[in-house]
């Protein structure tokens, strides 16, 4: 058969073995994706729930509370979520290009959430505050808890004019969308209406103080959980491609390896015939 149909049955060899391993990360990302999104929906539910309180409580009164009046923005924190390996086509990439568009021209602290968001922050000499968090997967609701409460701290201390969230947006098992979320200073003009209907104890500015540290962990949790989602969502979409990929390859090089060993076949009788005659 020669030398080129070695090659091609070692290159055969090769892409088998990589289509088995990126049918068995498809598989791996599938599994996990389902109670991932579950995650996801619970999330958003105590999100919507939690919006609707503060619809109320963002009112007249309210206006000038820490956590709503609006400031000169001199110093930002951005929290960056990306994932915590690679293999799933543009996911990190694209975080990381908004991360460079929103941290441009202005003083910025960035806490990585996830392995490759540290990596990269860490490369690239962003001011990181803090390594800590380093998997969306296994990001819990007391850390989430704990980083909410420390930045709403910061906030009200004056430490940071404007946070905001850099993360991915799940809008289906195909299609993930980066996006930024500002969480301080919260909009003032959401729900001035709705705030006189209700009464609230001491009054709606105590409320919505002690209320807002629960608020950015609660968004940070689901920040983190919708994240995760669009991850693996991410990485079974490009695990599927690679598997497709690799199985038109395979057909193509079986075809190569039996035309070769046709031309070698061939050869052989040739040289029978050519030798018997002579």
């Amino acid at each position: 058969m020669g030398m080129n149909g070695r090659k091609i049955k070692n290159r055969l060899r090769s892409v088998n073995s990589t289509k088995h391993m990126t049918k068995a990360m498809e598989l791996v990302a599938s599994s996990k994706l389902r109670r991932a999104t579950a995650n996801m929906v619970n999330g958003r539910a105590y999100f919507n729930e939690m919006e609707a309180a503060f619809s109320n409580l963002l009112s007249p009164e309210t206006k000038d509370n820490v956590y709503v009046r609006s400031r000169e923005v001199n110093k930002v924190c951005l929290v960056v979520i990306a994932g915590d390996r690679g293999l799933a086509g543009g996911y990190n990439n694209n975080v990381f290009k908004l991360l460079l568009a929103e941290s441009q021209g202005v003083d910025a602290d960035v806490i990585p959430v996830g392995k490759k968001a540290g990596e990269h922050c860490a490369r690239r000499g962003y001011n990181v505050v803090t390594d800590e968090y380093v998997s969306t997967e296994d990001m819990t609701v007391l850390q989430c808890a704990k980083l909410g409460h420390e930045i709403a701290e910061k906030f009200a201390g004056g430490e940071y004019d404007e946070v905001k969230i850099v993360y991915t947006k799940y809008e289906s098992i195909l299609t993930q969308t980066p996006d930024v979320k500002r969480i301080l200073p919260l909009n003032s003009g959401e729900g001035a209406e709705m705030g006189s209907y209700m009464e609230f104890s001491p009054n709606a500015e105590a409320v919505l103080s002690a209320l807002v540290p629960e608020y950015v962990s609660g968004l940070l949790y689901g920040a983190v959980s919708e994240s995760f989602a669009c991850e693996l969502s991410a990485r079974r979409n490009a695990m599927d491609s690679a598997t497709k990929n690799a199985a038109e390859m395979i057909e193509k090089l079986n075809l190569q390896y039996n035309r070769a060993r046709q031309a070698a076949i061939t050869q052989e009788i040739t040289e029978i015939i050519g030798g018997s005659e002579s």
